[in-house]
């Protein structure tokens, strides 16, 4: 199951563009609220999750945090983060993170050894990790991160090449008008 989690002051494109890239290649992706009721977006969107954080059981094949704030340090501040994160991890599972969101990832010693990126300004959340520069997305390992909203279809575009193949990516990011170039060479194994 791919699981996108939400909490209020998330930033929306970062949360609705990958939720619609991937359903729209017939992959099952759940949203998960980490409170009850509606979750309120940075810029007063209000989207209702398909379920609570705590009935995710499923087997986790991706995670995605979305940036914003303050939803990065809401779902930072949440147990049922951590609890998604290590059962992503012990399922074999990847892990997704954009614009401030990274920032999780690092405070928890995952990007140690990694090469990530981030929203500037973050950089020091992202202990261990060679930060890049030149680069939107990136992955490494099990792990994707990006840069913030403007990069959400290249996110996107990446995570579904993952989920899937780069050939059906590349399909859907053309029928969609979404930017693919460049993304599997990017992506590291």
């Amino acid at each position: 199951m791919i699981y996108l989690l939400l909490a209020d002051g998330f930033e929306e494109i970062e949360a609705l563009t990958p939720l619609d890239v991937l359903r729209r290649a017939g992959l099952s992706v759940r949203t998960l609220s980490i409170k009850d009721g509606p979750v309120m977006g940075a810029h007063g969107i209000t989207v209702t999750a398909d379920m609570p954080a705590e009935e995710a059981v499923d087997r986790i094949e991706l995670l995605i945090l979305p940036g914003g704030m303050p939803g990065s340090k809401n779902l930072d501040a949440c147990p049922q983060t951590d609890r998604l994160i290590q059962k992503a991890t012990a399922d074999g599972g990847r892990l997704a993170a954009i614009c401030a969101a990274p920032m999780i990832l690092g405070k928890r010693g995952l990007l140690a050894g990694r090469r990530a990126v981030c929203y500037p300004g973050f950089e020091k959340y992202l202990t261990g990790a060679t930060v890049v520069t030149d680069r939107d997305v990136v992955t490494d390992g099990y792990i994707t991160t990006a840069v913030g909203m403007g990069a959400a279809p290249k996110f996107s575009t990446a995570l579904l090449a993952l989920m899937t193949d780069c050939k059906t990516a590349e399909e859907i990011a053309k029928a969609a008008f979404l930017p693919f170039e460049g993304t599997c060479e990017v992506t590291d194994a």
